[in-house]
C-alpha cells in the first residue's frame, strides 16, 4: 500500500469511526458497552445503511449485530497472531496494519483478535481479523492543546493539506486549521515536546509553523459527566444561495445527517444554524453544505445547552495590533503586560499572521482600563497602533455576502448592457423597425456562407454574454448536478428525478436552450445544400442577450431588495455612538471641565462620561447630574420624554433631550440593553414560520415540475406540426422547420417559471415585521411561527398582578392587630419579625409590606424561611435570649386554611370588605413553641395591599373585545378581589380565574385552549375558513416568575418589559416599553404581517399560473395586429424578473405609512399612551 494510499485509509477511519460511534450511541444508550467491528478488505464501493458504512477500503459495524463466536483465542494468542500477521507481506496485512494504527490515533484501546462468525464464515473459508473498539475504555494519556501559527496557506486546500497531515499523525485526536487566522489548534496526547513533530508535519507541507501555545486539558476519564446528549450549535455564514430551492437543499442535505438534530436555514442574512450531536463532526457538517456547491463559513461555534459563562467583573478584550514589523514584535506586546503585575491574562497571543491578541482583566477605573493596556503597547514601540477588534457579527457577514452578490452580479449587468446595444440596432432596428429597401438592413441581410450578417454578428454579440455574462447560473447548475449525481452521493436514486434544481437551473436551461439550438441553425444553415438564407428573427442569439440582462438586473435589484429587508439589526446597532466624551481623573477625581474625545469601544465600566444635548450614552449607565430627560423612543417605541433622577438608569441607544449631564458607565460592549435587544431581534429572524415549510415544499418540486411542463410543451407543438395540424403559416423560421420553432414555447416555460417569488413571500414581510416591531418596542423573539400564532389569537389572559395593575409600589393601605397581650409580643416586635421574613422575598407585595413596617426599634431574625409556593411564607423564630420562640406565617387566605386558623365574624367581615375594594390580602398568623397556653395558631396582623390599575387596562380589554377575542384574567390572588378588579376594567366574573399556584397556571392555559371555541378569522386573505381550527389560541401576558409556566404552556407568550428574567426567558414578545397598549399594536402588526405573507404568497402563485400558460403558447392562435399572440423569451425574462422583485418590494411597503398598504400603529394604541403619560 502506497503511502498516500495509507493516509487516505487513516482520515476516512478517524471521520468514519466517530461518525458510526455517534450514530449508533444515540439508538443503544442503554448498553454498557459499544463496540465496532472493523474488517480490511478490498471493497471500493461506497454503501450505506444504518447498520454498516463502507467507505474507502474499511467497513465499520456494530458488534452486537455480529453472530456469537464460536471459538476465541485468549488475549496472548490474539497478541502472537497479530504480531504474525504484521511480520507477513502483502497488502492485507499492510491494509490491518494501518488500520490498527488508525484507531489506536483515535484514542481507543485496541486489539486485533482471530474471530469466526456464521455470517463471515459463509462469505470466507478463513477466519476474519477484526479490531474491538471499546467506547468506554480509551487509553488514559495526558492530553494536551496546542496553537500554531501557520505561514503560507492560501486558500481551502492549504486547509485540507494542513488538516489532513495532522489528523494522520500518530496521538493526533482533533485537529482545527482557519485560513483567516493562519493557525491550527491541535489536540494530542502524549508529552508536551511531541508538538516539535506536529511543527515537523507542517514544515514537510512546504508551510511555515510556529508554536504560539500549548495547554494540558483534561483527560476523558478527568472530564465532568457530559450530558446524556452532547449538542454543540454552529452558526454558518452561507455564501452562493439565491431562492428558497437553495434552502431546501441545503436544509435536506444537512437533515439528513443522522447526528444533527434541527437545521435553521435563512435565505436574508445568508445565515445557517445548525445543532447536531458531536463536536467532532464540526468538519462533517460544513463539507456537507460545501459538497452542495455553497461557501460555508463558521461564525460561531458553542455547546448548543451551555449557558453563557459567568466572569464577575472580569472583561475579555481582543486587541487588533498593527505595526508589527518582525517576529520579535508578538513577544515584546506580552513583555509589554509584566508592568501590570498579573492583573492582564494572556489567552492567546498574537502572531504576524494573526495580529490579534486575546486578554482578560479587571478594569478599575480610572487607574486601571483598556485604556491603560492599548497604552502600554502602544508605548513599546511607536509603530504599533493598538485598537478593540470585535469579530463580524452575522449581519455585517451578510452584507459582505450581500455586497460581493451585488458587485459580481453588476460586471455581468454592465457586460449584458454594452452589448445588448448592439444587439438592439442590428437585431430589432435594421432587421425589424427598418423597412427592407433601407441599406442598412439590405447590408446585414446579404448571406455569408448561407448566414445573414446579422446573425454572424449576433452570435458573436451572444456568445461573450453567454459564457462570461450567464455563467453564475452555469455554475450553480453543474455544482447541483454534481452533487445530486456523484459516486458518493446519499441522494436516493428515485428522488434524483423528481426534486432537484433551483431558480438557477431553470435560467441555465432556458438560455442554454435558446443559444445552442441557435447555434445548431447556423451549423445547419451552413451546411445545407440548398443555401437557405437565416434571416435576423430566426435565431435566438438577440433572446440569449437581452434575456440575460433582464434577468441580471432583476437578480441585482432583488439582492439589494433583500439586503433592505433585513437591517433591523443594523439599524440598531447605528443607535449607539462610536465616540464618546470622557471625563478625565484630576489627582483621583473626575474633573467636570477636563474631557476627551475617545472611541466608544475603549470606555470601561466606572468610567464617567458626559452627554450632551441630543447625544446619546455610549453604553448603559447611572445618572450622576441631578436630573436628565431622555428620548427612549429607540428602545421601548415611545416617544415620550422620559424624566431621570440621579441614580436611574440611562441606556445607550436613548437621546439626551436636556442639557449636558455627566453619567457612570455600569455595561458595556455586549451588556448594554440594546446588545441584549439586537440578540433577541438577531435570534427571532432566525426562526422560521410554519408557513414557510409550505414554500419550502413547494420549491423543491417546482423545477422538476416546470422541466416537465417545458418538455411536454415543446414535444405538443412539434407533434401537432409535425402531423399537419397547424396551419403552415404558424411556421414563421426558414431553417429547422417546426423542431426549432416548438422550442420557443419551451424557451419561454423555462425562463417564466420563478419559485424565487414563492420563496420570498414570507422571509421578507417577517423581516420587515420584525423591524417594525422592535421600532415600536416590541421584541419578537418567537421569530416567525411566533408572529403566525399571534396574527390568529382567540383568547388573550392576562396575570393581575404587575400587568393589568401597575405592580410597581404597591402600599399597604389597611391594616388591624389582632393578636392577644397574654401571646407576650408587642406589636412593633411583630413588624420586626414580619419585615425580617418578606426581607427574603422578591414579590412586590413583599416590598410593600417592608416598607410598610419601616424602621423598627426591634431586630428579630428568623431561625428558618421556608416559601410555601403561591400562598406565603413559613418561619421560625427561637433564641436562648428571649423568652418567647414562635412560629410565623404570611401569605394570603388559601396559607391560613391549610393551617386550619380560624378567623372569627369580625376578621372576615373586615378581609371581604377590602376584598370588594379590588385590594389584595396577607394574613399574619403566630403560634407560640415555648411553655405557653397559646400553643395554636391566632392571627396577629392583618393586611391590605392596594395596587393601582394601569391607565390603559380597561380601553385595551374593550378593544380586545370588539376584535372578538375573548378576554381572561389569571391570578393568584382570591377570587373577590380579582372580581373587583375585573370590574374595574370590564372582564365578566366567568372569565376570571383565581387563587392558582403557578403550577396551575399552565394547566388553566391548557384548558382554556381545549374548552375555548376558535373564532372564524374575518380576514380577507383567510385561505383555511373552511378548515376550523382544532382548539383555541390562547396568548398569556405576565410579568413575574410565577408567570413563567403559564407563558411556556401559551401558544404565544408575552412578557412586560420590567418584568422578571425568567418571565423574559419564557416568551415569545416582550414589550420594552410595559405599556400594554403595544399589545394591540403587536396582535395589529402580526395580521398585517400574515397578510402581507399570504398575499404575496397568492401573487407569486398566481403569476406562474397565469403567466405559464400564457408562454406555453395558448394564445398563440389568436391574432393581434397581423402577427400571432405570444410570450417571447425575452419579454419572459423581464416578466421573471418583475415576479421576484414585485413580492420584495410588498413585504417593503409595509414599512410606508400609505393607507391600506404600509402598517400604522392605531390611533386608538396612541390615545391609550397619551392617558398613560397623564
Amino acid at each position: 500500500m502506497e503511502d498516500t494510499d495509507r493516509r487516505r485509509l487513516q482520515r476516512h477511519l478517524q471521520k468514519l469511526t466517530k461518525a458510526a460511534q455517534t450514530s449508533i450511541a444515540r439508538n443503544t444508550l442503554q448498553q454498557e458497552r459499544i463496540r465496532f467491528l472493523l474488517k480490511a478488505n478490498n471493497e471500493a464501493k461506497v454503501r450505506r445503511s444504518t447498520k454498516s458504512v463502507v467507505l474507502g477500503k474499511a467497513r465499520v459495524m456494530s458488534y452486537e449485530d455480529l453472530a456469537a463466536a464460536r471459538a476465541k483465542r485468549s488475549e496472548k494468542e490474539a497478541g502472537k497472531a497479530a504480531k504474525d500477521k504484521r511480520g507477513r507481506k502483502g497488502k492485507s496485512g499492510a491494509q490491518e496494519t494501518y488500520v490498527h494504527e488508525a484507531l489506536h490515533n483515535a484514542g481507543y484501546d485496541c486489539r486485533e483478535e482471530e474471530h469466526t462468525s456464521e455470517k463471515f464464515l459463509m462469505q470466507n473459508t478463513n477466519s476474519v481479523p477484526f479490531v474491538a473498539i471499546d467506547q468506554l475504555s480509551p487509553q488514559a494519556q495526558t492530553h494536551f492543546m496546542a496553537t500554531l501559527s501557520i505561514g503560507g496557506m492560501s486558500c481551502a486546500s492549504c486547509i485540507g493539506q494542513v488538516s489532513g497531515a495532522l489528523e494522520n499523525t500518530s496521538r493526533v485526536t482533533s485537529v482545527s486549521v482557519a485560513l483567516v487566522t493562519n493557525s491550527a489548534s491541535v489536540e494530542f496526547e502524549g508529552e508536551e515536546s511531541d508538538v516539535a513533530h506536529l511543527v515537523e508535519v507542517i514544515e514537510d507541507l512546504g508551510y511555515e509553523a510556529t508554536i504560539e501555545h500549548v495547554e494540558i486539558i483534561p483527560s476523558k476519564s478527568e472530564a465532568s459527566p457530559q450530558p446524556a446528549q452532547d449538542l454543540w450549535t454552529a452558526y454558518y455564514s452561507v455564501e452562493g444561495m439565491t431562492c428558497s430551492s437553495c434552502v431546501a437543499i441545503i436544509t435536506e442535505i444537512v437533515n439528513a445527517l443522522d447526528y444533527v438534530q434541527s437545521v435553521e436555514v435563512n435565505l436574508i442574512t445568508h445565515s445557517a444554524t445548525v445543532i447536531f450531536e458531536g463536536k467532532d463532526l464540526l468538519a462533517l457538517v460544513t463539507e456537507s453544505i460545501e459538497d452542495a456547491g455553497y461557501g460555508a463559513t463558521v461564525d460561531e461555534f458553542a455547546p448548543a445547552l451551555a449557558k453563557p459563562a459567568t466572569h464577575g467583573v472580569r472583561r475579555q478584550v481582543s486587541i487588533r495590533i498593527d505595526g508589527m514589523h518582525c517576529h520579535r514584535c508578538p513577544g515584546r506586546v506580552v513583555d509589554a503586560f509584566t508592568q501590570f503585575e498579573g492583573r492582564v491574562i494572556v489567552e492567546k497571543p498574537a502572531t504576524m499572521q494573526d495580529p490579534i491578541i486575546n486578554i482578560s482583566y479587571t478594569p478599575n477605573a480610572p487607574d486601571f482600563t483598556i485604556r491603560t493596556i492599548l497604552g502600554a503597547i502602544s508605548v513599546t514601540d511607536s509603530q504599533f497602533t493598538p485598537r478593540i477588534h470585535y469579530p463580524p457579527t452575522i449581519e455585517e457577514r451578510a452584507s459582505q455576502v450581500h455586497a460581493r452578490a451585488q458587485r459580481r452580479i453588476l460586471y455581468r449587468v454592465l457586460l449584458t448592457i454594452i452589448v445588448a446595444i448592439p444587439t438592439f440596432v442590428i437585431g430589432i432596428v435594421y432587421m425589424s423597425l427598418l423597412s427592407t429597401d433601407s441599406p442598412g438592413r439590405q447590408y446585414f441581410m446579404e448571406p455569408l456562407h448561407g448566414i445573414s450578417r446579422a446573425e454572424w454578428a449576433l452570435f458573436i454579440l451572444a456568445t461573450p454574454v453567454y459564457f462570461f455574462a450567464a455563467d453564475v447560473f452555469h455554475r450553480r447548475t453543474v455544482k447541483e448536478l454534481y452533487f445530486m449525481w456523484k459516486p458518493s452521493s446519499t441522494v436516493p436514486m428515485l428522488r434524483r428525478f423528481y426534486r432537484f434544481g433551483s431558480m438557477d437551473m431553470l435560467i441555465s436551461l432556458g438560455t442554454s436552450i435558446a443559444y445552442f439550438s441557435s447555434v445548431a441553425q447556423l451549423v445547419i444553415a451552413a451546411t445545407s445544400q440548398h443555401r437557405t438564407v437565416i434571416n435576423g428573427n430566426t435565431t435566438y442569439f438577440d433572446s440569449v442577450v437581452f434575456l440575460t440582462m433582464f434577468l441580471l438586473i432583476g437578480r441585482l435589484t432583488e439582492a439589494y431588495s433583500k439586503a433592505k429587508t433585513g437591517d433591523a439589526v443594523l439599524t440598531l446597532q447605528n443607535l449607539r455612538p462610536k465616540e464618546a466624551l470622557l471625563l478625565l481623573s484630576d489627582n483621583g477625581k473626575q474633573a467636570e471641565d477636563s474631557i476627551k474625545t475617545v472611541n466608544a469601544n475603549v470606555i470601561d465600566v466606572s468610567d464617567r462620561v458626559r452627554v450632551v444635548h441630543g447625544a446619546s450614552p455610549p453604553w448603559d449607565g447611572t445618572l450622576l447630574s441631578d436630573s436628565a430627560v431622555f428620548d427612549e423612543s429607540s428602545l421601548t417605541g415611545e416617544s415620550k420624554p422620559v424624566k431621570k433622577a440621579a441614580g436611574d438608569p440611562v441606556y445607550s441607544g436613548t437621546i439626551n433631550k436636556g442639557g449636558p449631564i455627566s453619567i457612570e458607565i455600569t455595561r458595556v460592549s455586549g451588556e448594554s440593553m440594546l446588545d441584549q435587544i439586537i440578540k433577541v431581534v438577531r435570534e427571532g429572524q432566525a426562526r422560521r414560520a410554519p408557513i414557510e415549510r409550505v414554500a419550502d415544499t413547494l420549491t423543491s418540486y417546482f423545477v422538476p415540475v416546470i422541466t416537465v411542463i417545458a418538455i411536454t410543451t415543446w414535444i405538443i407543438w412539434l407533434s401537432l406540426g409535425v402531423s399537419g395540424i397547424l396551419p403552415q403559416d404558424y411556421l414563421d423560421v426558414d431553417v429547422g422547420g417546426w423542431p426549432f420553432w416548438s422550442l420557443q414555447f419551451a424557451i419561454a416555460v423555462f425562463i417564466i417559471a420563478c419559485p424565487c417569488g414563492i420563496g420570498l413571500a414570507t422571509p421578507t414581510a417577517l423581516f420587515v415585521g420584525a423591524g417594525l416591531a422592535a421600532k415600536h418596542g416590541i421584541l419578537a423573539k418567537g421569530g416567525g411561527e411566533a408572529f403566525q400564532e399571534a396574527s390568529r389569537v382567540d383568547v388573550v389572559v392576562f396575570d393581575k398582578t404587575g400587568t393589568l395593575t401597575q405592580g410597581g409600589d404597591p402600599e399597604v393601605t389597611d391594616h388591624e392587630f389582632l393578636l392577644p397581650k397574654e401571646f407576650g409580643l408587642a406589636n412593633a416586635q411583630v413588624l420586626a419579625a414580619v419585615k425580617d421574613v418578606e426581607g427574603n422575598s422578591s414579590h412586590p407585595i413583599g416590598r410593600a409590606i417592608i416598607n410598610f413596617c419601616g424602621s423598627t426599634s426591634e431586630a428579630l431574625t428568623a431561625q428558618t424561611i421556608e416559601e410555601v409556593s403561591g400562598k406565603g411564607m413559613h418561619a421560625t423564630f427561637s433564641s436562648p435570649e428571649r423568652p418567647l420562640n414562635f412560629e410565623l406565617l404570611i401569605g394570603n387566605e388559601s396559607l391560613v386554611a391549610d393551617h386550619a386558623i380560624f378567623l372569627d365574624a369580625h376578621t372576615t367581615t373586615t378581609l371581604t370588605t377590602w376584598k370588594q375594594q379590588a385590594k389584595s390580602i396577607v394574613i399574619v398568623a403566630l403560634k407560640s413553641t415555648s411553655a405557653s397556653t397559646l400553643d395554636s395558631w391566632a392571627p396577629a396582623l392583618l393586611l391590605s395591599i392596594s395596587d393601582a390599575l394601569r391607565p390603559e387596562s380597561a380601553s385595551i380589554i374593550t378593544s380586545l373585545t370588539r376584535q372578538n377575542i375573548s378576554v381572561w384574567m389569571l391570578s393568584g390572588d382570591n377570587l373577590t378581589t380579582a372580581r373587583a378588579v375585573g370590574a374595574q376594567i370590564g372582564i365578566p366574573e366567568t372569565n376570571i380565574i383565581a387563587s392558582v399556584l403557578p403550577h396551575g397556571k399552565a394547566e388553566k392555559i391548557t384548558y382554556l385552549q381545549q374548552s375555548q371555541v376558535p373564532h372564524r378569522s374575518t380576514s380577507r386573505f383567510n385561505f383555511s375558513r373552511t378548515k376550523p381550527r382544532p382548539r383555541a389560541i390562547v396568548a398569556m401576558v405576565g410579568d413575574g416568575v410565577n408567570d413563567a409556566p403559564a407563558l411556556t404552556a401559551a401558544d404565544i407568550g408575552i412578557a412586560i418589559g420590567s418584568g422578571s428574567d425568567v418571565a423574559l426567558s419564557s416568551a415569545d414578545f416582550v414589550l420594552v416599553n410595559s405599556n400594554l397598549a403595544s399589545l394591540l399594536t403587536l396582535l395589529n402588526l402580526s395580521r398585517v404581517v400574515f397578510r402581507r405573507v399570504k398575499f404575496n404568497f397568492a401573487w407569486a402563485l398566481v403569476y406562474n399560473v397565469v403567466a405559464l400558460p400564457i408562454a406555453a403558447g395558448v394564445l398563440y392562435p389568436v391574432r393581434s395586429n397581423g402577427g400571432h399572440v405570444r410570450l417571447d423569451p425575452v419579454w419572459a425574462s423581464l416578466a421573471m424578473a418583475l415576479s421576484s422583485v414585485s413580492v420584495v418590494c410588498s413585504s417593503l411597503l409595509m414599512r410606508s405609512r400609505i393607507p391600506g398598504v404600509g402598517f400604522r400603529a392605531s390611533t386608538e394604541r396612541d390615545k391609550m399612551q397619551e392617558s398613560g403619560r397623564e
